[in-house]
């Protein structure tokens, strides 16, 4: 093996000795020389100063790393059939409506019904997918339902997938409904490339079925995972080799209003059962209108932990520290309760969550990623298919909050965390500027030293 090479470079005065318009003592005075042993590398920097911060905007999770084609699969948002269109040009389709009544779950309470006076083309319905859906010439896709049937002849649906232009790239039958809720699942496989593709459904009969959890899923994902990600994406990020994962996101883990924060318990378990919210950047800015922008959470705290494990990254979840954005609605959850039984958590006169809930459900994180199978939250992680814990080694308590409510916050939720779980570190806010009194107010706070400080 040869020896590592030593480097000498020669330093110009100010880089720019060539140029006429230095002065003269510039131009001649003497060079300097820098010597370059790589053999002896200096101090070492931690892996942990680079990494990436996922938000999902601008669809970056649905629609985006995300890869389910369809649109409000399960018509749980407030605008129930958002990314649907019925087809209404023949006599086939009579009426169509989003209903409640014997749901698939608690959860997904929503499904809609077709009701067709005879069977046909234009007896169904239509889905745009994200603004189109991107599908490959010959690639398999997983095309999933849950359905019933209900009065009339209705046995079967007829699922194409068509081109931009209309055109049919795949078709086949659902078959053997009956008037129970069943999931049914086949493989699509298109005859031609298309970028902006959309998918029918449409019955085969005069009657009503109930459909809900549509899919259309690619078979080609990350570690060919049933609910995984797309291959191309996750391999950009792994190549960028970095130190840490920082996720959800942003300011949709504060949401514009407490109600619309995210909850992570409500982002694993049965994708089917996960229950959607829309997402804060749909109509943050005027100009970028997108009321179509929900997140559907497929992608949900367990896929975000096995990213990180996938890409090398060592995970950082950030959790909400019981405030809502501060340039939204600045909305506090009161700071304890004095209730127990079945109200514990919650303030007794309004009902909603005190920051007991918020700390518990940090608490409950980590138990979810690092505890063994006999834990209540460990139990879930292994029952969704990681025995092994994930090795969560820090978390991050509030988003990008400051100020006096942020610090008093954030004490408690500190001190009950590092009761715990002494080993893990936190991540705090140190606000929006980078010096200055919010920046200082946040350095001198009360367990500064077991903080790391976010900028």
């Amino acid at each position: 093996m040869l020896p590592l090479p030593t480097f000498r470079v020669r330093l110009l005065a100010a880089g720019l000795t060539g140029l006429s318009w230095l002065p003269a003592a510039a131009q001649t005075a003497a060079p300097a020389t820098i010597t370059v042993q790589v053999n002896k590398p200096g101090g070492a920097v931690s892996k942990n100063m680079y990494g990436l911060f996922f938000e999902d905007i601008n669809f970056a999770a649905d629609g985006g790393l995300y890869p389910e084609l369809i649109k409000n699969k399960s018509f749980e948002t407030d605008e129930h059939l958002v990314g649907w269109k019925a087809l209404r040009g023949g006599a086939g389709l009579e009426t169509y409506a989003v209903l409640s009544q014997q749901p698939i779950s608690a959860t997904n309470r929503h499904f809609v019904r077709l009701n067709a006076r005879v069977a046909g083309p234009d007896a169904g319905m239509v889905n745009e997918g994200f603004r189109g859906m991107g599908v490959k010439q010959n690639a398999e896709y997983t095309f999933s339902l849950y359905a019933r049937k209900g009065p009339g002849s209705v046995n079967s649906l007829t699922v194409t997938l068509e081109s931009e232009k209309g055109q049919p790239l795949a078709q086949a039958q659902v078959s053997g409904l009956t008037s129970e809720w069943k999931k049914y699942s086949l493989l699509i496989k298109p005859s031609a490339t298309d970028a902006k593709a959309h998918l029918k459904i449409t019955l085969d009969g005069a009657g009503s079925v109930d459909v809900d959890v549509v899919s259309l899923f690619p078979k080609d994902t990350w570690n060919n995972r049933p609910n995984g990600l797309r291959p191309d994406l996750v391999q950009l990020l792994k190549d960028m080799q970095p130190g840490f994962l920082r996720f959800p996101g942003g300011c949709i883990v504060e949401g514009r209003t407490l109600a619309e924060r995210y909850q992570w318990k409500k982002t694993i378990g049965d994708v089917a059962s996960r229950e959607p919210l829309i997402n804060r950047w749909n109509m943050e800015f005027k100009h970028r209108s997108t009321p179509d922008y929900y997140q559907s959470f497929g992608l949900g705290f367990f896929e975000y932990f096995q990213l990180s494990e996938d890409i090398g990254a060592e995970p950082l979840p950030i959790l909400n520290v019981g405030m809502a954005c501060q340039f939204n609605s600045a909305e506090l959850a009161p700071m304890s309760s004095t209730a127990g039984g079945p109200n514990a958590g919650n303030d007794p006169n309004t009902g909603d969550p005190t920051l007991d809930t918020f700390i518990q459900d940090a608490l409950d994180l980590i138990e979810f990623a690092n505890g063994p199978a006999t834990s209540p939250w460990g139990a879930k992680r292994v029952a969704m298919g990681h025995p092994a814990p994930f090795n969560l080694k820090m978390i991050g308590i509030g988003n990008e909050q400051w100020g006096p409510q942020y610090l008093e916050r954030y004490e408690p939720f500190a001190k009950a965390v590092k009761a715990k779980y002494p080993n893990i570190q936190i991540v705090s806010s140190a606000g929006p500027s980078p010096d200055g009194e919010l920046f200082e107010k946040s350095q001198q706070a009360p367990g500064r030293a077991e903080r790391r400080v976010r900028g």
